[in-house]
């Protein structure tokens, strides 16, 4: 009923429409009348077929400026299929956004997957991050993760996938690149 999630990648116009939807955000908390601005909304919601969905929201503004949009929603058909989409996005009081998305799926035979992207903003510089896991009806499960930062300073990226499979266990690996996109030696841990 779900469908698999497919291996993780991290276009450029994904992190744009994230960063949009931060910016959109943005707009929308200085909408919120000030205070302790917080405004939540939780509904359910039950079908004849043995199906519910429940939906919940939440707009909070700061103080100082900045704030937080949530939302979070849990389906199930009533023959043990299920479902969670969730997103959040935040702004501070300096600039800085973030934005996250998620879901996952958990099937009646036993098969799950769930996939999640998110995307940061700051005066040091962005980070951007995708990844996805499946397990199938056997239990055997594998993962994936690709994760780009980059240093506002220098204009320097790094670029970190992650993998997990039963037969190879973790797998791991970083490549460094200048501002101008060429391939460099990653620093030193300290």
């Amino acid at each position: 009923m779900f469908p698999s999630v497919p291996t993780p990648t991290a276009p450029v116009a994904t992190y744009r429409a994230m960063l949009l939807a931060a910016l959109a955000v943005a707009a929308l908390l200085l909408l919120v009348a000030n205070d302790a601005n917080a405004r939540s909304r939780h509904t359910v919601e039950h079908s004849a077929d043995g199906s519910t969905t429940a939906r919940t929201g939440v707009v909070r503004a700061a103080p100082g400026g900045g704030g937080v949009l949530r939302g979070r929603s849990v389906s199930t058909d009533g023959q043990g299929h299920g479902s969670v989409r969730s997103g959040a996005a935040v702004v501070g009081p300096n600039g800085a956004m973030a934005v996250r998305q998620g879901q996952s799926a958990r099937n009646a035979d036993g098969t799950a997957s769930h996939s999640s992207t998110l995307a940061a903003q700051g005066d040091r510089g962005t980070l951007q991050s995708t990844g996805a896991a499946t397990r199938s009806a056997d239990g055997s499960v594998t993962q994936g993760r690709t994760t780009t930062a980059t240093s506002a300073a220098t204009g320097n990226s790094v670029q970190t996938s992650s993998s997990y499979t039963a037969d190879t266990g973790r797998t791991r690996s970083a490549s460094c690149f200048d501002a101008s996109g060429a391939p460099m030696a990653c620093p030193a841990r300290p």
